[in-house]
């Protein structure tokens, strides 16, 4: 099995967004059952946001709820929180005031009732030097056991190859799906792979266009309310990328597996696949789910043939996605 910060960690993640921040948030019941049934399922890698939400109700307090329920689970799951960006993620502020104030609004959020594994700058500060934004973590918070590590999160390749000669980079959050590719080509990946750290896959089904479940624009009212504005949901961008979950559908069909399992899979498949690049050894996709039966389904292990492979490669050779993968306002690649 992986490892993060000396922890096994299972082969497929859970990414907590969806659970505290979409058009209708589950009842913290429902949130509490699908997080038990993630762990359950074997996924105790759990990627959640201090913007997640809202300052009253996000991954932190759902997060001091579920441990309150269930102390011994603690040490079980390996928890990584993304913060220092603002309240809805865009805002990156590495200062020290800033880096303080995020990861002790993190900890008191917890209450004490489990620690975080990982911190992330949910995006790099390009106003503020990396090793200033490092040298707080470290010294105030690992040094003291407050938090276990730093990841890196949505960082072009440079980044990393800076990075990890400051500070000790324990893995890098980045998004790749079948629907978004672009860090198998611009570098991120290589450096990943260079310098052995585990890559942690986000919005492994492309936001849901991967799962089938688009397939009018009536249907946006199952997603994230930030999501309507965002260019892949915009009407003339909607039709070409269901396009992608149909043919999707279609090949997870002939297989008998859901088109999310045949999306995952894949991720999970190309460090042993890819011939035309370096991949780093661990590849953890961490999809998100609002209910126990989709976080079964999300957590099975499916296995992809060669064959099957080339034909998804095939597929991808005629695919052009339409819509950039954030709006403007979102910095990427930082």
């Amino acid at each position: 099995m992986p490892t993060l910060v000396g922890k096994e960690v299972g082969p497929i993640g859970f990414g907590m967004m969806g659970l505290t921040w979409r058009y209708e948030v589950p009842p913290i019941e429902q949130a509490i059952e699908t997080l038990k049934a993630a762990l359950n399922n074997g996924m105790n890698l759990w990627v959640g946001g201090e913007f997640y939400g809202t300052p009253e109700y996000n991954s932190l307090t759902v997060l001091e709820r579920y441990f309150e329920k269930y102390p011994e689970d603690a040490d079980k799951v390996v928890l990584s929180i993304k913060g220092a960006a603002g309240a809805v993620g865009a805002a990156p502020d590495g200062s020290p005031e800033g880096t303080r104030s995020s990861i002790d609004n993190c900890i008191r959020q917890l209450n004490g009732r489990k620690k975080i594994d990982i911190f992330e700058f949910a995006r790099r500060d390009q106003n503020v030097p990396m090793k200033t934004s490092f040298e707080i973590v470290e010294k105030e918070y690992i040094q003291t056991g407050k938090v276990g590590g730093i990841m890196l999160s949505e960082v072009r390749a440079e980044t990393i190859h800076e990075a990890v000669k400051i500070t000790k980079v324990v893995g890098v959050e980045a998004e790749l799906s079948l629907f978004s590719r672009e860090i198998l080509d611009n570098g991120v990946v290589a450096a990943c792979a260079q310098y052995d750290l585990p890559l942690i896959a986000y919005s492994p089904v492309g936001r849901g266009f991967l799962t089938g479940q688009y397939t009018t624009m009536a249907d946006l009212d199952k997603v994230p309310t930030h999501y309507k504005s965002w260019p892949w949901f915009l009407p003339e961008n909607f039709k070409v990328n269901v396009e992608m979950g149909d043919k999707l559908k279609a090949l997870a069909q002939r297989k008998g597996v859901a088109p999310a399992q045949l999306a995952i899979g894949w991720i999970r498949r190309l460090p042993g696949w890819r011939k035309d690049g370096p991949m780093p050894k661990t590849v953890v996709p961490i999809p998100g789910a609002t209910t126990a039966a989709r976080v079964a389904e999300n957590a099975a292990l499916v296995d992809l043939s060669d064959a099957e492979m080339a034909e998804i490669d095939d597929m991808l050779l005629k695919f052009s996605r339409a819509g950039n993968r954030y709006p403007d306002y979102v910095p990427t690649d930082s």
